[in-house]
């Protein structure tokens, strides 16, 4: 990429902005990312910062609910929103001459979303009656119990969509101090990626965010999680026929040098993590433990997961055990792949085809202008846009040896959530 072509710099009010142009296409993709995801919520106001990202979508006094999708799908565009651990973000990909229909709408609602009563408790509806079909999906019910296990002090501790005693019992103020707390320029980032020049863009970004007024710094959560000592072992029992497996590890936050060597040993144990949270994903049947587990008859499938984060995560294996196995018989067998890597590093030949897959996957999923766009905004959360520019370079930098140092330190029983779901049956 061009060094003219990608800008990076911020407003009087404190608006960071990245800018990449791409002229492959006559579109823009526009992003607003915020600094407030789960990770800044407290017990009784967990899922506030999901619950917020709905309330946008009531819209404001010049941008009402009902005309809020009528505005984007009258240009030929498409609009979404994503809440995480780490943040919040919003984003419409529509035709380049409607740039400035983004620009307007997510200042707007940047300072203006109307929060009204009677929204609140439509939305309230909607999200427990989502969280209540996650809670008939076995795997949704033991993550959940696995990531509590594995955070008893930072508030990683519960899912994004918070806790049902919390979602029956917030209102509408709770929910409007989170908003006028975390939603503001000085904690936000604009990313915008497409047919532009940057030149002509940035005062058409001063004009529409640049009168909107700073907030106070937000509080941060500062609960780093202490050192686990031992395996702890969940068992959750449930409805249906099938027995899933899933362990949690510890793993490092995705700005830390190690994280690129656990990326590839995440490749060559259950294939490449999708970083990106809606692109393509590769097929896993040459990883160690595909071959191992799916091929050997000890499970019905095997898939890992992997994503760059503020604060150290977790690194998640999650197994299917098949029907006449066991899941010590499934554990076991995860356990001597891992001690293969720990004793010896990865073979070249095989290091090459995991590499390769990595870049094919980062590849597949930057091609678009929504992905550019998303990956300026999402690396800017925990590091910085240079951590997606040197990806593949650092792919090719990172030694078996380094993969080998993190399945040592990393890949411990002492240090991992062990899972198990028991079938109760129908």
């Amino acid at each position: 990429m061009a060094e003219d072509t990608l800008y990076q710099g911020s407003l009087a009010n404190g608006l960071q902005v990245l800018l990449k142009e791409v002229h492959t296409a006559p579109l823009v993709s526009h992003w607003v990312w915020y600094r407030v995801g789960s990770r800044d919520e407290v017990p009784g106001r967990t899922g506030a910062s999901h619950w917020v990202e709905h309330m946008l979508f009531k819209g404001t006094e010049r941008y009402p609910a009902g005309v809020l999708d009528r505005v984007i799908s009258r240009v030929g565009g498409v609009w979404n929103a994503l809440t995480y651990l780490d943040w919040t973000t919003y984003f419409e990909t529509l035709p380049a001459e409607h740039l400035d229909l983004a620009l307007d709408l997510e200042s707007d609602r940047m300072v203006h979303a109307r929060f009204a009563e009677e929204d609140v408790e439509a939305e309230r509806t909607v999200i427990i009656s989502e969280r209540q079909g996650n809670e008939n999906d076995p795997l949704f019910r033991l993550s959940e119990e696995v990531q509590a296990a594995a955070f008893r002090v930072h508030a990683y501790h519960h899912e994004v969509i918070g806790d049902m005693a919390d979602l029956q019992t917030m209102g509408r103020e709770d929910l409007y101090q989170h908003y006028r707390t975390y939603y503001g320029p000085n904690n936000a980032v604009l990313a915008l990626a497409g047919d532009f020049r940057i030149e002509d863009v940035l005062p058409r970004i001063e004009r529409y965010f640049g009168p909107l007024a700073r907030i106070p710094d937000p509080p941060r959560l500062r609960r780093p999680e202490p050192p686990q000592s031992g395996e702890r072992r969940i068992i959750v029992e449930g409805a249906g026929e099938t027995t899933f497996v899933q362990l949690a590890y510890r793993a490092p936050r995705g700005a830390d040098e190690a994280f690129m060597a656990y990326f590839l040993l995440d490749s060559l144990l259950t294939g490449p993590s999708n970083l990106n949270f809606f692109g393509t994903d590769l097929s896993h049947h040459t990883s160690r433990l595909y071959r191992r587990l799916v091929d050997g008859g000890l499970a019905v499938s095997v898939s890992g997961s992997l994503q760059a984060t503020i604060d150290p995560y977790l690194y998640w294996i999650t197994l299917v055990v098949h029907p006449d196995r066991t899941p010590d018989e499934v554990i076991q067998a995860v356990e001597e792949e891992i001690q293969r890597l720990q004793d010896s590093p990865p073979p070249p030949e095989e290091l090459e085809r995991a590499r390769k897959q990595a870049k094919a996957l980062f590849a597949y999923n930057s091609e678009s202008i929504t992905a550019q766009a998303f990956w300026l905004g999402y690396t800017a959360m925990f590091a910085d846009y240079a951590w997606a520019q040197t990806f593949i370079s650092r792919i090719y930098e990172t030694t078996a040896e380094q993969i080998q140092a993190v399945a040592q330190r990393y890949l411990r029983p002492q240090q991992r959530v062990t899972g198990i779901y028991v079938p109760t049956g129908a």
